[in-house]
């Protein structure tokens, strides 16, 4: 290897002492609201040498599984995470990267490269030599939409990269996940491309997960109400009902704690006001609902409690920055 070991990256061992106890409840709802739509997969075989590049993706996340062999994700400010036979990385970011067999090689971009399909939404591309019977690297990707709806603000919070070392004791359930995916792909039987889009997802929320539970790499703003049991219990009431007319008062009521003190900490935490994040919520909810489920914009104010669709506008416009309408015909 030509690779300089003090341009790694060390992702952070999560051990038992560097967890926190965030209510299981809101990540239940933080995982039950992340979507991973429109997967395109590749299976990538290569020889002893190789460079790949993926281009800067806003609003879409980057899945690699390394099936066999070694790799570096060199992200685009140059930093290095390894991959080991059975690591996954998950980039909630879509940020543009390479995978290469060393650093410096040069890559070329995954577009480039002639791609068999393989399935629906699946697809093989082979760059071993002829020379060589079997490939040095093999390597699951996924490229995909990533929407945490109501939960979208902890997605800025997130590192560039995630790697998930299938080995450690941190994902216990999440190698049996990648094992199958494995089998679906190199299988190929019917409806393996749909399982594999299903796969992807529960393996994405497996990472996600265990970020969350071993530190948040000491994350703060919404993540940080995680680690508080009190905040937790109130930010759970507004996300599971989020067409409430809520007051702070109502709000300090679920936390059993006084008006001032949660006003106060809730602030000093999450960085906005109680009623302000409760609206910020509902314009993310919106902006899903108009875009990805395509409800109309008079249900959508509805079913956020708004008394009018010209009131539900108005707040729209005010938070997201454009009319409801023009969000719509964005797609």
């Amino acid at each position: 290897m030509m690779v300089d070991p003090d341009v790694l990256i060390k992702t952070p061992k999560m051990s038992k002492q560097s967890q926190i106890s965030p209510s299981s409840n809101l990540v239940s709802e933080l995982l039950t609201g992340m979507r991973l739509r429109g997967v395109q997969y590749r299976r990538i075989q290569t020889g002893p040498a190789f460079g790949i590049g993926f281009e800067d993706k806003p609003g879409h996340a980057y899945f690699h599984f390394l099936a066999v062999g070694t790799a570096f994700i060199c992200t685009d400010d140059g930093e290095l995470h390894q991959l080991s036979a059975g690591s996954a990385a998950f980039m909630p970011h879509g940020r543009r990267h390479q995978l290469l067999s060393d650093a410096g090689i040069a890559f070329q971009d995954i577009a480039k490269f002639d791609a068999a399909p393989l399935g629906e939404s699946v697809s093989g591309v082979d760059t071993c030599p002829s020379t060589h019977p079997m490939p040095s690297a093999v390597i699951f990707y996924g490229c995909m939409e990533f929407d945490l709806g109501g939960m979208q603000g902890i997605g800025k919070l997130m590192p560039t990269v995630m790697v998930a070392d299938t080995q450690a004791q941190d994902y216990p359930g999440l190698l049996p996940v990648l094992d199958s995916m494995k089998r679906e792909i190199c299988a190929g039987r019917i409806g393996f491309a749909g399982i594999l889009a299903r796969l992807a997802e529960v393996a994405a929320a497996m990472i996600v997960r265990g970020w969350i539970e071993c530190g948040c790499e000491n994350a703060s703003g919404l993540l940080a109400a995680l680690r508080d049991p009190r905040l937790a219990r109130a930010i759970l009431a507004l996300h599971r009902q989020p067409g409430r007319e809520w007051t702070v008062a109502q709000l300090a009521a679920e936390c059993h704690i006084s008006r001032s003190v949660f006003a106060r900490r809730f602030e000093t935490t999450i960085g906005v006001p109680p009623l302000r994040y409760a609206t910020e919520l509902r314009m993310r909810l919106a902006t899903q609902f108009l875009t990805h489920e395509r409800v109309s914009i008079d249900v959508v104010a509805r079913r956020l409690g708004y008394t009018s669709q010209a009131a539900f506008s108005r707040a729209f416009k005010r938070v997201i920055g454009k009319p409801p309408g023009a969000c719509r015909q964005m797609l």
